[in-house]
């Protein structure tokens, strides 16, 4: 094959810079795509800056990426050329594994992340196992569905996973990236839903989004009016949260769930847990079966994150705007390159 022409950084917190790089022979389970539009995530500018620890250099962001099939190895299995994929932030799972045979293939303790220790979808192509080209369903619009494959399948796990009623009483905590979408998988679930925000003047927003209660966290008496009352809470946000009063909130089995990444450890105490029997919990991302209800669910019911454009050659102001705190809600990149 070709070589591939992307976006790179050489260094952490460095420019990305056009890079091309020899992709080798096609694996006999790795489909390539030709990629046309690309999400970006806040992961991606962690990444990016090391946040984590475990990038590597020459980087190429991108895990959000949508494009058409040009090309299948041999034991490529329920794709076919010229389809209409997406690909989140796995690349790479065992299918061997416990974890893989449950349909956990994103628990695979072997999988590789599409921007950890490869080349991600700034780029004009990109190559993936076959089970994590997920294909698009009729209805979804490639230029705005990126920010689904990662962040809105994020949020969407949580309803799967431990099977959420529509009767339930669901809360986001952050009205941005991540939960803007979770407002609207909740909404369209049926939840009643809560939205947790620090600025009044989100207020109206979330209601659009699909709030039918908003609680300003700045006010000391909000938790308080709420006591007892929630379902599920899903925090999205990467700051430390206020657990003890967010517990406080909870009806008798209720959860806390957590998909930001927040670097400092929660307090938790026993008792919070104990009393009414409530949980806390986390995940990351989702399965390709997850990914493919979300699409489905998402495209049956006009779900779609809210965007801003911009063309993949202009990579560093986009990524600049997301450093700045100013994108709303999502970015996406389209492929100019070449």
């Amino acid at each position: 094959m070709s070589q591939i022409h992307a976006y790179a950084a050489t260094s952490s917190k460095g420019l990305l810079e056009p890079f091309t790089y020899d992709p080798g022979e096609l694996g006999p389970e790795e489909v390539e795509i030709q990629i046309t539009h690309c999400g970006i995530c806040h992961s991606d500018l962690s990444m990016l800056d090391n946040d984590w620890g475990m990038s590597a250099y020459p980087f190429v962001p991108g895990h959000e990426a949508v494009g058409r099939v040009v090309a299948l190895g041999e034991h490529a299995k329920g794709l076919k050329i010229g389809q209409l994929v997406g690909v989140g932030w796995t690349a790479f799972s065992c299918l061997s594994c416990p974890e893989c045979i449950a349909g956990d293939h994103n628990l695979c303790a072997t999988n590789q992340g599409t921007i950890v220790g490869r080349h991600g979808g700034f780029a004009d192509r990109l190559r993936v196992q076959w089970i994590w080209a997920r294909p698009l369903p009729e209805g979804l619009d490639p230029a705005v569905t990126g920010p689904l494959l990662c962040g809105g399948v994020t949020v969407f796990t949580p309803f799967l996973a431990y099977q959420i009623p529509p009767s339930a009483r669901v809360g986001v905590i952050g009205i941005g990236g991540l939960g803007h979408m979770a407002l609207q998988f909740a909404n369209k679930w049926g939840c009643e839903v809560h939205a947790f925000t620090t600025s009044d003047s989100k207020e109206a927003e979330a209601r659009k989004l699909g709030a039918h209660f908003v609680h300003n966290t700045r006010n000391a008496d909000a938790l308080k009016k709420i006591a007892g009352s929630l379902d599920l809470i899903i925090s999205t946000i990467n700051v430390p949260i206020d657990v003890p009063g967010l517990l406080n909130t909870l009806a008798s089995h209720g959860r806390l769930h957590v998909v930001g990444a927040i670097q400092e450890p929660m307090p938790v105490q026993a008792f919070g847990l104990i009393f009414g029997q409530k949980s806390i919990s986390g995940s990351p991302t989702g399965s390709p079966s997850a990914l493919d209800t979300m699409l489905a669910f998402s495209a049956r019911h006009g779900i779609a994150p809210v965007t801003e454009s911009f063309p993949m050659s202009k990579v560093n102001e986009a990524m600049e705007h997301l450093r700045s705190g100013k994108a709303r809600y999502r970015i996406v990149l389209e492929n100019d390159i070449g």
